[in-house]
């Protein structure tokens, strides 16, 4: 069993202010991920009675193990008679299985029933078992530090005060669960006082987590060393793992989740319960996407949030919010009051400051042309900005213009496109499933998970409760038999030696019964206490019925749970803090004329711009031994891509490239190509253009071409290559495309119809196009209409087009991922091109 090449360095703990980032993959990678690492837990556990003795030295330690002669660091073990010897790899291998296994299940993901971290869940029944409800007085967060780490979580003290801190910060928990006094942190980055300064109790809402904690609705378990029980799961009255979401990075896995509005969730879930089958976009309709702390707006279509929520994978834009407050003599400014995720005010200011105050970059002489435009840019429109942020406004981040003649939405997109008032959001729903194993879940499996963990929680209540009455009820008769012949038991208790069993014999009692009734009071046995007893039994019965017809008949357990669920989310909901209101990304430009251009791109990676089109390529001139590798017909307002080898996607504003005048410049000074990247492709053109992007490897998707512009110079990760593979030169999708054309490095093609490719707007690998024999590549995809197809190559050693439509294309039409047919003709194809 391989497993050591699923897992990255851990992130053990989790900070209390901003949360790592899990990096971007596509979706299908991080679904087969979480996958992968499920079937790894589940092997795991499987083998977990096989202990493993490194090297025949038993188990080692301060007595030498159980083969060895010990010694005082356990290194003496000479094999023992009940060793077992392992090759060195083998035991590294199963042994990092062994630690990943702790950290994906016992640290770093939440579980879907209770939405909790195993630390987190230790502090809250703790807390609770110390009685620091909501009512209750705060005491001292080392108190609360040190009973978790004596009773149930032997880690670091930090990494516990860090969690219990992260619980009560309210711009990091949608819902906090911990009310803290004292210094808990700030958004702004500023860490919490030491523990032995600040104090804790529960919340409200945590009530929604430990109300039924002892009604026998969950499992507990042993701690540590034995000597303690804690609950393996909260009873969770709502899914608690969307309310306030997670953030963490394990062991070949990764969790982003983002916080959503109680009110919502809860609508969902009842939709849910009343009809299991409910599809998606019902459910996206009830909960339309994240709820942050601090607000903000997500301006990513609805569609591509829906596909998110389905996926568990995805990532959003988020951008701040602001007013416009006029002033005197018509002068204005911007005010900031609301900030994306992981955005401070302090982070901004930092920004603004960076891009007004440049520093040359590493192994420069002197600033470049962009940071020296920006800095212009900035400082030609800003003219003051302050931080008002206090009691009264958590957020008030103030811009002053320069002019109060400025276009107020270009000034506020200008700041948006430069800092982090609008940034990226990323989901990752991956957590440990009902099942036990982390798994990457769409919103219909993580609320119909939850549905199935509460049923059983509400099932185990009602018995818990029913088995109450029933022992109650069974004590209660027996006082009523008692009562009814007083005299009598009075008479056989003075003058039996065995009293309690002389009482079960005449009164047919039980023993509970019977020593219920020798330990009972003189004073209980007034008249008054004989009709209490008659009517608690009424009441007891009546519940006992009402508890058997919750147990047996599912359809009054469905209508209780949704009732209880409602009154929280009466209780407990909100109203929602994040707009979702879609908007193009924010990207500020100088203004640029749009005019006709045409970009001429060398063999040596030489760029330049010349007005107008309609050129004549042959009287392009270059340097000597370069030579034309291709020319666009574009506009001032479109971006050059450039495709690497390694799979990312370089961008650079046509405005920006220098103009025909002279050879250009070198492409390595627009980009950063560091570790011997190589552009190996060229487009230019409107964003809105729609390009099929393929690899040698015989993947393919479609993109827009806007969707792979970046403002870093070092590229934006594209597509996804493995060793050895090249991406293929970018085929337009026009709007006459019908069909997508693929040519193997043999010389068999395949035609298939457009509609069976697959969009992806953050890239990835794609869908296979082609299927390729062993150690072949894909030469060339592209996307053709009914008029057909180029074949360009040679026959003879001289270059040689190949014309194909009609009834010459159709045997090579058929569907996608097959072989394809060979060319009827001789001739040594390269590219394809549409007719």
């Amino acid at each position: 069993m391989n497993q050591a090449n699923l897992f990255d360095e851990p992130k053990l703990d989790e900070p209390a202010g901003k949360q790592d980032v899990a990096p971007e993959v596509d979706a299908e990678s991080g679904a087969a991920a979480a996958a992968a690492m499920a079937e790894a837990v589940a092997g795991a556990e499987a083998e977990a009675a096989d202990e493993i003795a490194p090297f025949g030295g038993g188990d080692g330690g301060g007595d030498g193990g159980d083969g060895g002669d010990g010694g005082d660091d356990g290194d003496d073990g000479d094999g023992g008679d009940g060793g077992e010897t392992l090759v060195l790899s083998t035991f590294a291998e199963r042994a990092y299985l062994d630690y990943a296994i702790s950290v994906v299940k016992g640290r770093a993901l939440p579980d879907v029933c209770d939405g909790q971290k195993p630390v987190q869940r230790r502090i809250l029944y703790s807390m609770n078992e110390l009685g620091l409800g909501h009512t209750a007085k705060p005491r001292k967060s080392a108190t609360v530090v040190g009973d978790v780490l004596g009773k149930l979580h032997p880690h670091g003290d930090q990494s516990v005060y860090d969690a219990l801190v992260r619980m009560a910060q309210d711009f990091s928990l949608r819902y906090p669960l911990i009310d803290g006094q004292g210094n808990f942190g700030s958004r702004d980055g500023d860490g919490a006082a030491a523990m032995r300064y600040t104090e804790a109790r529960l919340t409200p809402i945590s009530r929604l987590l430990l109300d039924e904690i002892d009604l026998g609705t969950v499992d507990f378990q042993p701690n540590y060393d034995g000597s303690y029980e804690e609950p393996s799961l909260l009873p969770a009255r709502l899914p608690m793992v969307l309310l306030n979401g997670a953030s963490g990075i394990a062991v070949g896995l990764a969790t982003e989740i983002p916080s959503h509005n109680l009110t919502e969730v809860a609508q969902a879930a009842v939709a849910m319960i009343r009809n299991p089958k409910i599809s998606h976009d019902e459910l996206m309709a009830l909960v339309p996407g994240p709820d942050f702390p601090g607000g903000g707006q997500i301006i990513t279509p609805a569609a591509q949030i829906r596909d998110m929520y389905a996926n568990g994978r995805g990532s959003m834009k988020v951008r701040a919010r602001w007013k416009i407050e006029e002033l005197a003599r018509g002068q204005w400014q911007a005010v900031v009051t609301e900030l994306p995720p992981g955005t401070s005010s302090q982070k901004v200011l930092e920004e603004i400051e960076e891009l007004t105050n440049p520093k040359v970059k590493m192994g420069k002489k002197a600033l470049s042309a962009d940071q020296l435009a920006l800095k212009q840019l900035i400082l030609g429109s800003l003219d003051t900005i302050r931080d008002e942020s206090g009691r009264a406004a958590p957020v008030r981040l103030v811009f002053e213009p320069k002019s109060k003649n400025q276009d107020q939405t270009e000034f506020m997109l200008m700041l948006l496109a430069h800092t982090s008032l609008e940034s990226s959001a990323s989901i990752n729903l991956v957590m440990i499933g009902s099942d036990g194993r982390p798994r990457q879940k769409g919103i219909g499996d993580i609320i119909g998970e939850w549905i199935g963990f509460r049923f059983e929680t509400v099932t185990r209540r009602s018995q818990f409760k029913l088995k109450k009455v029933e022992d109650r009820i069974h004590i209660l008769e027996g006082r009523e038999t008692i009562l009814l012949n007083i005299d009598e038991v009075i008479h056989i208790i003075r003058n039996s030696d065995e009293p309690k069993a002389a009482l079960m014999e005449r009164f047919n009692l039980s023993a509970i019964q019977a020593e219920d009734i020798l330990e009972i009071r003189l004073r209980q046995l007034a008249r008054l206490e004989a009709i209490k007893i008659q009517q608690e039994l009424a009441d007891l019965r009546k519940e006992k019925q009402t508890l058997m017809d919750l147990l047996e008949n599912p359809s009054s357990m469905k209508r209780l749970i949704i009732k209880e669920i409602e009154a929280d989310a009466k209780t407990y909901g909100d109203a929602r803090r994040t707009l979702i209101e879609e908007a193009q990304k924010a990207v500020a430009e100088q203004k640029v004329v749009d005019e006709p251009v045409t970009v001429i791109v060398s063999e040596k990676g030489w760029i330049r711009a010349r007005t107008g089109i309609g050129h004549d390529k042959t009287q392009f001139t270059f340097k000597v031994g370069d030579a034309l590798h291709d020319a666009f017909e574009c506009r001032t307002v479109d971006t050059l891509l450039g495709f690497g080898d390694n799979g990312k996607v370089y961008s650079v504003p046509v405005a920006a490239l220098p103009n025909a005048r002279g050879d250009g410049v070198p492409i390595t000074t627009l980009l950063d190509l560091s570790g011997g990247v190589r552009i190996k492709h060229y487009f230019a053109g409107p964003a809105s253009t729609q390009l099929l992007l393929s690899s040698s490897a015989g993947f393919g998707f479609i993109a827009k071409a806007g969707d792979m512009v970046s403002r870093l110079k070092g590229g934006k990760a594209f597509i996804t290559l493995d060793e050895g593979d090249l991406p293929l030169p970018p085929s337009v999708v026009g709007q006459d495309a019908s069909a997508v054309a693929a040519l193997s490095e043999k010389g068999r093609l395949l035609v298939f119809g457009l509609s069976e490719m697959k969009t992806l707007t953050n890239g990835g690998r794609g869908v296979t196009l082609m299927e390729l024999d062993a150690k072949e590549t894909l030469l060339s995809a592209a996307a053709i209409s009914q008029k057909g197809v180029i074949v360009h190559g040679t026959m003879a050693a001289k270059p040689r087009e190949l014309e194909m439509s009609g009834n010459v294309l159709a045997p090579h039409f058929g569907k996608r991922a097959r072989k394809g047919k060979e060319l009827v003709q001789r001739i040594k194809a390269s590219t394809l091109a549409p007719k």
